[in-house]
């Protein structure tokens, strides 16, 4: 199953309740608007809704600092 940015940010805004504007663009992790626990729950979500196992080496600012980067992260793995 694909995971679309839309999904995240709706994600980030519904469970993690980040109350921020988000686009497909922003940054999450870098300019700390979330922390390592948020990583672990966003993981978490992409594995369960992409049907996808993130290994630890993926987990990179490359990977997951954007909505869009984690669209493109899970497409890479499909």
């Amino acid at each position: 199953m694909s995971l679309t940015s839309h999904d995240v940010i709706e994600f980030l805004k519904g469970e993690l309740n980040v109350d921020e504007p988000i686009d497909p663009e922003s940054a999450l992790f870098s300019t700390g608007v979330l922390d390592s626990v948020a990583m672990l729950n966003l993981i978490g979500f992409v594995e369960e809704n992409a049907k996808i196992e993130v290994r630890a080496s993926d987990v990179t600012l490359e990977n997951f600092d954007t909505a869009q980067r984690i669209e493109a992260y899970v497409t890479s793995r499909l």
